[in-house]
């Protein structure tokens, strides 16, 4: 039998009475559930020791009741999730995913003054904000640390350690799928769709990728990544998001011949005036000297530039049973504290309300990769179209002849309405045969 942990009060004396015991309600017994059900068991007495209080798991809500899930508790399994959420335990755990369903469960369960801890990336990318007020309304803690790439500790150091700074820029890998893909493409001059299927074989992409492939989950993430660095709402809708599934082989090698490397970020960033903030996924070429660049396979990393900060860089494994748990035990341990001590966490920032910009008006640069005809004064009449838009050429490198004539072009930032301005027009001259690839990059000024 475990022995509990022994209070001392201010005066000197023991109180030997029992701690408070906080009780844990788990919705969903998958990879993550599984692992954080096991953790929960294996380490009672050292989670006992830095809450305050013990822990107990009160029940694990299932779909299937017959599948076998290694350090669950057999008896503490229900198919019974609407109940077990609204069961008034201290602290809900929302694992299953999803939005509607999981937004009601987890509705229910703050409305019956429960704590709740979410891995749902989705969930408070959508309906983070009515969340959050109903957490506040009942005055419990609404923590949502593995929701953004896994095991890394992002979320609450942009929330509360940056609190009292002015971020400027947030960038990140935040979808490992995409990242070795992308990885394995420019490493072994492979085609999209030869490592995709690799990835899929392998357990790294789903049988339907689409979520990691067009973007959609790093759209999610960065939704939840601006409204904490510039404490303004942003829901998935205020997201510009392109996936990596037009990316070419050919796009690779010139990206590494020109001494960058191709990575799907997840970009929130202010205007110059500081009263909009512009949040977008997208391909983005990336010099090989930025500290994104090195960041391969299926490793998510997150940069983070602030006016008195400067640059700090979060890395580590993305997603995974395990480094998720991690994360959702550290919000655990952080609730069920609260809980001991009669308190809650800060509520969410959302005093800025800033301005969501359109892509547009991002200020950004462009690589453009041009089949063009190999004849006199064509540079010269491409080099106009770019100047007739306001956008300024950095560099351009002449490929082959005849009828393998190239321009890679390189632009100087512009507003992003500009450059695809400057592309579409591009697109309409008899001298352009095929507007092969187009990118944005970022690094370079």
């Amino acid at each position: 039998m475990h022995s509990q942990p022994i209070a001392i009060d201010p005066t000197g004396s023991a109180d030997d009475s029992p701690a408070r015991e906080v009780t844990v309600a788990l919705l969903g017994g998958g990879t993550v559930g599984s692992q954080v059900a096991r953790i929960l068991t294996e380490s009672a007495d050292d989670l006992a020791a830095r809450v305050g209080g013990r822990l107990r798991l009160t029940g694990v809500a299932v779909r299937n009741l017959e599948r076998v899930r290694p350090g669950v508790p057999r008896e503490l399994i229900t198919d019974d999730v609407a109940g077990l959420a609204a069961s008034g335990a201290d602290i809900v755990v929302e694992l299953i995913g999803g939005v509607e369903v999981a937004g009601e469960l987890v509705t229910a369960a703050l409305q019956a003054g429960s704590s709740v801890i979410s891995a749902n990336k989705a969930l408070m990318a959508e309906k983070g904000g009515e969340l959050h007020a109903l957490a506040e309304q009942q005055g419990v803690d609404l923590y949502y640390e593995a929701a953004v790439a896994g095991a890394i500790p992002l979320l609450r150091p942009l929330g509360d350690s940056l609190a009292g700074d002015r971020v400027q820029t947030v960038m990140g890998i935040v979808n490992g799928t995409t990242n070795y893909i992308l990885s394995r493409m420019d490493e072994e001059d492979a085609d999209y769709a030869e490592v995709l299927a690799d990835a899929q074989r392998l357990g790294y992409a789903e049988a339907d990728p689409t979520a990691d492939v067009a973007g959609l989950d790093a759209a999610a993430k960065a939704a939840i990544l601006a409204s904490l660095a510039f404490h303004t709402r942003v829901t998935l809708a205020d997201v510009h998001c392109e996936g990596i599934t037009e990316v070419t082989s050919e796009d690779v090698a010139a990206a590494r011949d020109m001494g960058f490397v191709i990575k799907l970020l997840a970009i929130a960033d202010t205007n110059r005036e500081g009263d909009g903030v512009c949040v977008r996924v997208h391909p983005t070429m990336v010099p090989r000297d930025h500290p994104l660049a090195s960041v391969r396979g299926a490793y998510n990393a997150v940069f983070v530039a602030a006016e008195a900060a400067g640059e700090v860089m979060f890395y580590g494994q993305g997603a995974g049973g395990e480094p998720t748990a991690s994360a959702v035990l550290g919000d655990l341990v952080t609730a069920a504290r609260n809980r001991i001590n009669g308190s809650r966490g800060a509520a969410a920032s959302t005093y800025s309300d800033v301005r969501i910009l359109p892509i547009g008006e991002a200020a950004t640069s462009y690589y453009v990769n041009l089949h063009v005809a190999d004849q006199p004064g064509v540079l010269a009449e491409i080099s106009q179209v770019f100047a007739d838009q306001g956008v300024s050429i950095s560099a351009v490198r002449q490929e082959g002849q005849g009828d393998q004539a190239g321009l890679v072009i390189r632009t100087h930032p512009a507003p992003d309405s500009a450059l695809s301005a400057t592309i579409e027009q591009l697109g309409l001259m008899g001298s352009v045969k095929e507007v092969v690839g187009v990118m944005r990059v970022v690094g370079e000024q």
